[in-house]
């Protein structure tokens, strides 16, 4: 069988894609190993659209139950397994023929059409105890949690863009905010640096390694090192909100569709196409500016709206 679609991963972008495959009676093959994305850990969420507060575990349970709900003869499920490889199929009587893709129990299935909406993971923070506290006080969504942590001290580590950004939302939360960066140069913009800076809350730790996260069941600080000169400090915090990279699953189309520097699917914004006809990304995968829930929701639908027109007006 030759599906119209095949959608791949169960985070926002993947589900809400789903749903709308079906509504709109496209022959659709759904993959993913688990639902919900990165948010299925969050203890809390507070900016899911049209739901003031709701758990990571649950809103995963919500995408598996919206998608299920419209299992029928246009939509099938393969849950608990995951893709690895989506190639081109080779092309017949000079037209191109679709895509396969690959699973990681070797099962083959083939489509026109190919979504990719794989998500991203959070590169980890390297310290003594960090696994152990993770979402114990060490989080990487300063959107979903930083509620939590409101007239509390807290750290991030990271200089880049994203660890500005997460700065500014958590002073409006927190009693102090403390950037940790590993050089004594930010790669934030220049201007969203100063503007953060500014802020009476905000403080600044450079050239800092962080060794051990301090905590039994919860984050009570974290000890760091001077890189230049090597004397050890530490911090009292309660939360640690870590920005220091994604890691985008786009290996199964590595060599396929062009990728940015960074391993993430470059798109046209305006349809979420790729560089190669046919094939479409959607989420944190992606190459866009700014990762969320409901963007990577937003996207979803957006390319299956593409999707279905390149499928009916080719």
């Amino acid at each position: 069988m030759i599906y119209d679609l095949i959608v791949l991963g169960g985070g926002p972008a993947g589900t809400s894609a789903a749903i709308y495959a079906s509504r709109k009676k496209l022959k659709t093959l759904f993959i993913t190993s688990e639902f919900g994305g990165q948010s299925a850990v969050s203890e809390k969420i507070y900016n899911w659209i049209g739901t003031p507060e709701i758990s990571g575990l649950e809103l995963a349970n919500n995408f598996k139950n919206h998608v299920l709900a419209h299992v029928d003869e246009n939509l099938e499920v393969k849950e608990g397994q995951k893709a690895i490889r989506v190639e081109a199929l080779p092309p017949s009587g000079g037209k191109a023929s679709g895509f396969s893709v690959t699973t990681d129990i070797n099962e083959t299935f083939e489509a026109k059409t190919i979504l990719i909406s794989t998500g991203s993971g959070h590169r980890k923070l390297e310290a003594k105890n960090a696994d152990t506290l993770e979402h114990k006080g060490i989080t990487y969504c300063a959107s979903c949690d930083g509620p939590l942590f409101s007239g509390m001290d807290v750290a991030v580590i990271g200089g880049g863009n994203a660890g500005f950004e997460s700065a500014a939302q958590l002073l409006a939360y927190c009693n102090s905010v403390t950037l940790i960066n590993r050089s004594e140069a930010f790669r934030a913009d220049e201007v969203t640096v100063e503007k953060v800076l500014s802020n009476p809350k905000m403080k600044v730790i450079k050239n800092a390694d962080i060794l051990e996260i301090k905590g039994e069941k919860f984050v009570e600080g974290l000890t760091y090192q001077d890189r230049t000169t090597k004397e050890m400090n530490e911090l009292a915090v309660t939360g640690i909100f870590v920005e220091i990279g994604q890691i985008p699953n786009t290996d199964l189309v590595k060599g396929l569709v062009d990728l940015d520097d960074v391993n993430r699917v470059k798109i046209d914004p305006w349809t979420n196409r790729t560089s190669v006809a046919g094939i479409w990304a959607a989420g944190d995968c992606t190459n866009i500016l700014y990762h969320q829930n409901n963007i990577a929701a937003g996207d979803g639908v957006k390319a299956l709206e593409d999707i279905y027109l390149y499928i009916h007006t080719k």
